[in-house]
């Protein structure tokens, strides 16, 4: 897998529904267009609230990283101005 070169990290490990998505939605407009932000998350719903919100919001997700302990990191790129 190619390396991702992350501009920002958020550590959402124990928030639940919808703080997860609120925290993305804030950080990501703080990065300019084509930006990464990585963000780690232990909510289960995220492998599916995740992919909606960038639908909706016109962001990308580039890649998730499933973890064994049910969590995931999300690589988001800013789309957009």
């Amino acid at each position: 897998m190619s390396e991702i070169k992350v501009d920002k990290e958020l550590d959402l490990s124990g928030l639940a529904c919808p703080m997860p998505i609120v925290q993305v939605s804030k950080e990501i407009k703080t990065l300019a267009a084509g930006q990464i932000l990585s963000a780690r998350t232990t909510d289960p719903g995220a492998l599916s609230d995740f992919p909606a919100w960038a639908e909706t919001s016109g962001n990308e997700i580039v890649r998730v990283d499933e973890k064994g302990d049910g969590g995931a990191t999300f690589y988001i790129k800013r789309v957009g101005p």
